[in-house]
């Protein structure tokens, strides 16, 4: 019979580096906080439009407190507290829920909020609004229903070459806020190039929370030989920390928990990087090292970063 010391020997050493920050950002501990804190005012059920954040982990929790999660509004009953998530609804949805006499606690993020005002305020100017985000992602049609006018949708760099505003001296443009400054810098670029006049959101209105996680996944990119990003498939800044580490050339995975990942990812593997999405929470990355832990001789390194203060407060009704 082996030993439990010489187990341990047996086991392949992994040193983990964590990215810091990681996780949780300001938004996304607001709207969850908006749920939890409805359910204990108002007692469960409370209906909420969407899943408030994109994270599967999060959503299931919620659901066993007694949330139930709606694809629209009009599957929530009467009188009903009825939350919007994170990612913002179109001016309609709230017209609607007024409609079907809807309580709704509003758990927008502070920070798409912001956009949805420049973007108006742009309007207001008499400038065309481009908005630079994914289609179809649930704060970009939030957006685009927010703000007034014919919103125009650039995607990708061949979008900005193509596009034929109005009036080449009254044009804008805003960002979906899970962008970091480097997503958006080659299609501003070409804007600003074919555009001089065009007119945008200071830099520092940009997501603080992205452009952290996205930095930290590039520091750690130079020291390890794969990395792992915690996070749900539908995230898209889960999604994109893993291509920020593939473009460094260093294999990268979206796991959802401790269960997705494959041993055989680490055959050739001595230094690992974590890091999560702005919606995962710490739970799953500890749950992680800890599988980890069982399968290897694990040494843990924290990484230095910048450090994250931003607090958004709760919505007066529920308490701050």
């Amino acid at each position: 019979m082996v030993s439990s010391d010489k187990k341990l020997l047996m086991k392949k050493k992994l040193k983990v580096i964590l990215a810091n920050p990681r996780g949780f950002c300001a938004g996304v501990v607001r709207a969850i906080d908006i749920v939890n804190r409805s359910l204990e005012k108002y007692g469960p059920p409370i209906y909420v439009r969407h899943e408030i954040v994109h994270n599967k982990y999060v959503v299931e929790s919620l659901k066993k407190k007694g949330a139930i999660f709606v694809n629209e509004i009009d599957e929530v009953p009467e009188g009903a507290i009825t939350i919007f998530s994170a990612h913002g609804v179109a001016k309609k949805v709230f017209g609607q829920a007024e409609l079907l006499g809807l309580d709704v606690v509003d758990a927008t993020c502070p920070l798409v909020e912001k956009v949805h005002e420049e973007g108006r305020k742009y309007h207001e100017n008499g400038m065309e609004v481009i908005l630079i985000g994914h289609k179809n992602h649930p704060e970009v049609v939030g957006t685009m229903g927010q703000v007034p006018g014919d919103v125009k949708l650039i995607s990708t760099l061949e979008d900005a070459l193509n596009f034929k505003p109005k009036d080449t001296k009254k044009i804008s443009y805003i960002t979906q806020t899970t962008l970091s400054i480097d997503d958006t810098s080659e299609i501003v670029k070409v804007l600003k190039n074919r555009f001089p006049n065009i007119k945008g959101p200071n830099l520092k209105d940009i997501c603080y929370a992205t452009q952290n996680r996205q930095s930290a996944i590039r520091e750690i990119a130079k020291e390890v030989d794969l990395i792992l990003v915690v996070g749900s498939k539908n995230s898209s800044n889960s999604n994109r920390l893993c291509e920020i580490g593939e473009a460094g050339d260093t294999p990268s995975f979206l796991v959802e928990d401790k269960n997705s990942i494959k041993l055989a990812w680490f055959e050739s593997v001595k230094c690992v990087g974590i890091s999560a999405g702005a919606s995962a929470p710490e739970v799953l990355v500890d749950a992680l090292i800890e599988r980890l832990k069982v399968e290897f001789d694990l040494s843990l390194e924290v990484l230095d970063g910048q450090k994250e203060k931003v607090f958004f407060p709760l919505p007066e009704r529920l308490g701050r």
